[in-house]
């Protein structure tokens, strides 16, 4: 996968402004992008996953145009196929596990039968460990099952390439640790490219087969990759 990102935006809130200047240029496989809360992180996953517009720019997976402010072009979030993975996993508390990982593949709000049985959620529910407990709402899962869970439905679409917004952050340290083991090995296992925004020094270390490090809007440094640097 080749992320090719230039785009600027400018989000302003009274009379404070923000200015995100994100240039991106990379063949890897693991993308951290490094900063303190404010720096950006999040309006960066945002504007990739098509959730909000840059003013200007382009973003192109593979030399296929998802934004290209000259061009007219602004791919809706599900044309772009890309999977967003938010902080709190945002999995459906009404539903069970089995209905949250087939949402991922219905069109509009309609909630799937409590027992749907398909191909690819039984693929899933299989490779995630997750045949047990999918009658099993999401307050009754574990940490580690609900981010499964969250992840199953991230990818029974067969995204591009998975968006993660501070995934552990919400994490108490020992299970932070678990979870940062098994993400780790199910996405070296499924070789499937992945952005992850973290504040936190320790994904970085795990996940960074490049590493970026946004403050105030704009790259620092870039460690790994082809990032380009931002010019002056």
């Amino acid at each position: 996968m080749l992320f090719d990102i230039d785009i600027d935006k400018t989000v302003h809130s009274g009379r404070r402004s923000f200015q995100l200047r994100l240039r991106l240029f990379s063949a890897c496989q693991r993308i951290v992008i490094l900063g303190p809360s404010g720096a950006g992180k999040s309006l960066s996953l945002q504007a990739i996953a098509g959730l909000t517009r840059p003013d200007r720019g382009h973003i192109r997976l593979d030399g296929c145009s998802m934004f290209d402010a000259a061009a007219g072009i602004d791919l809706s979030p599900q044309a772009r196929r890309l999977a967003y993975l938010f902080q709190d996993y945002a999995l459906f508390p009404h539903l069970n596990v089995r209905q949250n990982i087939a949402f991922g593949l219905t069109r509009g709000w309609r909630n799937p039968p409590a027992d749907i049985t398909c191909a690819a959620v039984e693929y899933w529910l299989e490779a995630f460990g997750l045949r047990r407990v999918a009658q099993q709402l999401p307050a009754e899962l574990s940490g580690g099952q609900r981010q499964r869970t969250a992840l199953a439905r991230a990818l029974v679409a067969q995204p591009r390439a998975l968006l993660l917004d501070e995934p552990f952050a919400a994490l108490d340290q020992t299970l932070r640790g678990t979870m940062r083991k098994e993400l780790d090995q199910l996405q070296r296992k499924l070789q499937v490219p992945m952005i992850l925004i973290t504040h936190d020094p320790e994904d970085a270390d795990l996940f960074g087969e490049q590493v970026l490090r946004l403050h105030d809007g704009a790259i620092e440094a870039a460690a790994g990759g082809l990032a380009r640097p931002q010019p002056g």
